[in-house]
């Protein structure tokens, strides 16, 4: 699709990359590849429209980077999230921004960092 942007994230553990991503953030996946057997994966996963590479390629990506994900309720998506439960993440209520954003930021298990966002109403700024 034309202007589609689709992140690639460097990721080192596919066990609890999976779990971070779909079974915590309930991200699905799309596709997983590997040139062959043992060698790195490169898997793709979606939410809600949001694409993310993940890549245990040398050179894909630089651990640490950080995307914005808008998303219909970042309150209900946190609360969601905190009733999981999950064992290397527990995140708080969302922030306020000065930019006129609710936002919850998360961190995955190679340090790359999710805030997932939603605008607040005008009247509420």
């Amino acid at each position: 699709m034309p202007g589609t942007i689709t992140p690639v994230f460097r990721s080192f553990d596919e066990a609890r990359t999976r779990a971070f991503y779909c079974d915590f953030l309930g991200f699905e996946l799309m596709f997983e590849h590997r040139f062959g057997p043992g060698m790195p994966l490169y898997m793709g996963v979606v939410r809600d429209g949001c694409m993310v590479h993940l890549s245990e390629h040398y050179g894909d990506a630089t651990p640490g980077s950080a995307i914005r994900i808008a998303i219909n309720d970042v309150r209900a998506y946190a609360v969601m999230l905190r009733a999981k439960d999950f064992g290397n993440a527990r995140p708080g209520d969302p922030v306020s921004t000065e930019w006129q954003t609710l936002e919850l930021t998360l961190t995955d298990p190679a340090g790359n960092r999710l805030t997932f966002y939603t605008p607040l109403p005008e009247t509420m700024a």
